[in-house]
């Protein structure tokens, strides 16, 4: 059985929304949710090193955090996400810019994230889980962040005023006062 993956790109460089194939039927539905020559020949190369799966309550803000050595690929396996990406890394065109996916696990969307891209979501459902690989193993000493709510930023989190936020996240310092768009 062959099973198509779409790529779709962006308005940051670099970032894909890719939808895998869903077979549904009475029973239900099938999806491939990585085969490593279905993605390659789509562009997307990596060598992911690490899966993780991260469960959160309505309203719950993760982010934003990346590292310059790790890409990730991201979907919801049940609930609903606001997701977020900003770019991060110096001398892209599209520097200081964020993007928004809605991220479902009835549209099975994935994300992929390059390397020096910032991540973050919110929770928009009573429960969500969400799963991604990623490229590199976790390192908390190549960690970058940025906080979630900076005004310079502009994002438009659906549920701002009710957000839940790790204390290490609320700390976060802006993104003007930690990255520049200089190499």
């Amino acid at each position: 059985m062959s099973v198509a993956l779409v790529r779709s790109e962006a308005r940051i460089e670099g970032v894909f929304i890719l939808e895998p194939a869903v077979l549904e039927d009475e029973r239900g539905f099938f999806k491939e949710t990585y085969v490593r020559s279905k993605y390659e020949a789509i562009g997307i190369t990596d060598d992911f090193v690490q899966d993780n799966i991260s469960v959160s309550r309505r309203h719950v803000v993760r982010g934003l955090h990346g590292d310059p050595a790790m890409s990730k690929l991201v979907q919801v396996l049940h609930g609903e996400v606001f997701d977020v990406i900003v770019d991060a890394r110096a001398g892209s065109p599209t520097f200081g810019k964020w993007e928004s996916i809605q991220l479902t696990e009835t549209n099975h969307r994935q994300v992929y994230v390059p390397r020096g891209c910032l991540h973050g979501f919110q929770a928009l459902s009573d429960r969500i889980v969400l799963s991604y690989k990623q490229s590199a193993e976790y390192n908390p000493g190549r960690e970058i962040a940025a906080l979630w709510n900076d005004p310079a930023l502009g994002i438009e989190w659906p549920a701002a005023r009710d957000a839940i936020v790790s204390p290490k996240d609320q700390a976060n310092k802006p993104f003007s006062g930690v990255f520049t768009n200089e190499d």
